[in-house]
Parts: structure tokens; sequence; C-alpha cells
């Protein structure tokens, strides 16, 4: 880049930041409940200063380089900040666009020449572009790690084991079974067949969508899992297309013990462990 092009940008580096955050703030899409006026102004400082400093370097057209490696970590911080904040990626894309169109203005405004202006633009362009592609490769993969985060959460949070009874165990699972759905379900059943000492786990399926072979292996490993611990195991929950799908694909459930509903789970652990439940009138006087 041309070395009056560098002092130029040096010299207007408070005019970039001031027209820089014109664009943003002028942006419908300004997202002020997500991030404030001071926040955005000191995220946008930091970069343009640090962007100009790169753009008197020999290798200012290669990312690669190691005088790139400041504003690409503070782009990608601020990429992953964004992500986890719940931002689109056009609204984090305009960030870095709405920059481009604050260097590419000033360049007009400064340089005369035609020439000097397009070739010098073009450099702006290619090297704006390219920190636009490591901005949107950086927020991805902070919104993967947010997707990856709530969905382990919210496997968590869907495989409560409930202690329905002394000595009964019931666990509603709701969604697909998958394999490490399983095992976290195993995990949790296991541990707290453990701890309370109870000898009979029910597995409620009413909330899974569909079953085929695999969902049914899963289910096998759990039941044989939770035998090796001592306790019975009983599957609710069997409606009548599930019951026609396992029989369609073979499925041998033989030797495990199946319901309905978990109504019906209930009662058959009840007469197990000898319980008797009766409905008491009240007399009213």
């Amino acid at each position: 880049m041309s070395i009056n092009t560098y002092q130029l940008l040096q010299k207007k580096k408070k005019n970039i930041l001031e027209l820089w955050m014109k664009n943003q703030l002028a942006d419908e899409g300004l997202r002020e409940d997500l991030i404030s006026n001071e926040e955005l102004r000191s995220q946008s400082e930091e970069l343009v200063t640090s962007l100009v400093g790169n753009l008197s370097s020999d290798n200012f057209s290669d990312l690669n380089s190691d005088e790139w490696s400041p504003v690409i970590e503070i782009l990608g911080g601020i990429a992953i900040t964004r992500a986890r904040q719940g931002f689109s990626p056009r609204e984090t894309g305009n960030f870095v666009f709405s920059l481009k169109e604050a260097l590419l203005e000033v360049l007009q405004e400064e340089i005369t020449d035609s020439k000097q202006l397009f070739a010098e633009s073009l450099k702006i362009n290619r090297i704006m572009d390219n920190l636009s592609v490591v901005t949107f490769e950086t927020f991805i993969k902070g919104r993967e790690e947010v997707i990856l985060r709530q969905t382990d959460e919210i496997t968590e949070i869907s495989t409560p084991v409930i202690r329905v009874w002394d000595g009964i165990l019931a666990l509603p699972i709701i969604g697909t079974l998958d394999s490490a759905r399983t095992q976290i379900v195993m995990e949790n059943l296991l541990q707290e067949i453990v701890e309370t000492r109870s000898s009979i786990a029910i597995l409620d399926i009413s909330g899974v969508p569909a079953v085929d072979s695999l969902v049914a292996q899963h289910l096998i490993k759990t039941v044989s899992a939770t035998r090796l611990m001592g306790a019975e195991c009983i599957i609710s929950g069997i409606r009548p297309e599930i019951a026609q799908t396992v029989v369609h694909l073979g499925i041998d459930l033989s030797n495990i013990i199946t319901k309905s509903s978990l109504a019906s789970a209930l009662a058959y652990a009840f007469k197990v462990m000898r319980l008797e439940v009766r409905k008491v009138s009240t007399i009213q006087k």
C-alpha cells in the first residue's frame, strides 16, 4: 500500500472511527438491547487502531502473516462474543462491512487521482472482504459452541429421574433417543438406583416420537444395565404404532416388561412390591 495512503489513514483515524460509528448507529438493525453504545465504540476504536496500524505492513494483504494476528484476534473475540450474545450473522457481518464503507469514504474524500483511488480502494476491498470471511468463520464456531452447550443443558433437563415411590423410580424420555443421550440416561438412572436403593425403574417413552431398531437397541442396553444393578426395568408408553413398528422390524422385547402407559407400569410395580393403593372416601359431617 502506498506510504502516502497509509499516512493518510493514520492521520484520518479519528475520522474513520466517527464515520464508522455514524454508519453503525444509523443502522435500523442496531441491537441496543444486546450491546451499549459505549461498548460498541470501545470495540470499534480498538479495531480501527489495530487495523490502520497493520496497513503499513509489507504483508498487508496476507492475513496469515504475524502482523495481522492482533487484528484477527480482536475480530475473533468480537465475533465469539456476538455469537454468545445472540447477534445474527447479518448483524455481525454489518459490523465489518460498515467499517469498509468508512475507509472507502475517507479515501474518496482525500485522494483526487482516479487511478490511485481505484488501486487503493481495490486493496481496501480485498483486505476487508478477507477479514469478513474470518469474522464469519469465527462467528459460526462460536454459534456452534452455544448450540452444543444448549443441547447438553436441554439433554440434562429432559432426562429427569423421578422417585415416584420408595423403591420405584421413573424416567420419562422426551424426544429422540440417540447414543449420546442413552449414555446420559443410563448414567442418571444407575446413579439414582444406587443412591435410593430402588428395585424397580420405569422408562416411559410416551414422549419419544418414533421407535426404530436403533432406539430399541438403546432401550435394551438401558434395561440390561439396570438389571446388572439389581433392579427390574419396565418400559411404558408403548403406543399401538410403536408396537406395530417393533413387530415389523422384528425386534425382540419379549424378555422386557412393557406397558401401554405410565399408570399401568406403576400399578404393575406396586403389585410386584406387594403394595396396595386404596381410594379412601371422605365422610362429610
